[in-house]
């Protein structure tokens, strides 16, 4: 088992050193948001001290789908100053139709793929090393599926759209949706061994349905049940924590900005602005959340549900920005 895990990760290996990690670091996290809260919330997650920023979703449902909305959002994008990453949402594909109302969400999500995944680095002033999936042959379509690393930490982007992952009821129409299960399966497995063989402390995948919860209220199909069966399952074998991080759309309102655990496996849904996740390593919590800078007194090892978090002994404190590694 462990050459075959080496050789997952032979020549997927580039350190950076860009900062040091030791006392911790703070991420921000983006909902969909329109022109004028984008700005400010990248404005404002400039002046924060902040090693990269995510942002879960391109643009919100109401935004056009058209090339110049996504091309005006990737000005905006790439104008902040710290690294940011993208997460694909549902929102910024899976709805579009053209002028005869006929759904065009895999013309749209190539056309995001050409636009908003081309090379191998974030967007912002602060470029950080990614790895992608399209990295490897068989899965060349799937760039927006990404991950890096700081310090004992692994990050990761998975694309699943929160209107039940794009599972389409009608009979064979559905070849999108299979495609992407594979990749997605596949990605999973790469992500818990690279975490495994690296006996890394956590792994945070930023998505934008809730998979966690089973879609008990659909008459069909339920599109993560798949997904979420193979993530608990990976998760029984993996002695660190799993923070999954999505969009607040498909969970109750008052559980955002909350961390709810299950084992070793944890929820955040992101609320209407923006989220400041803080990870502490070597602190008594390995996470802990606030709203824009505001503390929200939610905890990665007590809030919501069954601690999922760490048991450190002291807390040393500080924000330095990390150490960015992709494996």
């Amino acid at each position: 088992m462990r050459k075959a895990w080496s050789g997952l990760l032979l020549g997927l290996t580039l350190a950076v050193p860009l900062h040091a990690a030791d006392n911790g670091f703070s991420i921000a996290i983006l909902a969909p948001l329109n022109d004028a809260m984008l700005g400010r919330a990248i404005a404002e997650t400039d002046d924060a001290n902040l090693a990269f920023v995510v942002v879960n979703g391109i643009k919100p449902a109401e935004a056009e789908c058209s090339d110049e909305v996504y091309l005006e959002r990737k000005i905006l994008l790439d104008s902040a100053k710290n690294g940011l990453i993208i997460s694909l949402a549902g929102s910024d594909w899976t709805t579009c139709r053209n002028a005869e109302g006929q759904s065009i969400a895999i013309a749209r999500l190539t056309r995001l793929r050409d636009l908003f995944f081309i090379d191998e680095f974030s967007f912002g002033a602060s470029k950080l090393p990614l790895v992608r999936q399209s990295g490897t042959p068989k899965f060349r379509s799937y760039a927006e599926n990404a991950h890096w690393e700081i310090g004992a930490i692994q990050f990761a982007t998975i694309n699943l759209p929160a209107n039940n992952n794009h599972f389409l009821a009608a009979a064979g129409r559905n070849s999108e949706y299979e495609d992407r299960q594979i990749a997605n399966h596949a990605w999973l497995q790469r992500l818990i061994a690279n975490a495994t063989y690296r006996k890394l402390t956590a792994l945070v995948l930023f998505c934008d349905g809730d998979l966690l919860t089973p879609k008990k209220q659909s008459p069909h199909r339920d599109g993560f049940a798949q997904l979420r069966s193979q993530l608990k399952q990976l998760a029984t074998s993996y002695p660190g924590r799993i923070l999954l991080v999505h969009d607040r759309a498909e969970t109750n309102s008052e559980t955002t900005g909350t961390i709810s655990w299950n084992g070793n496996v944890g929820a955040l849904a992101v609320g209407t602005n923006w989220l400041r996740l803080t990870i502490k390593p070597d602190g008594p919590e390995l996470f802990s959340v606030s709203h824009g800078g505001r503390s929200n007194g939610t905890s990665g090892g007590t809030s919501g549900g069954t601690s999922g978090g760490p048991s450190n002994s002291k807390n040393t404190g500080g924000n330095k920005k990390a150490a960015v590694t992709t494996k």
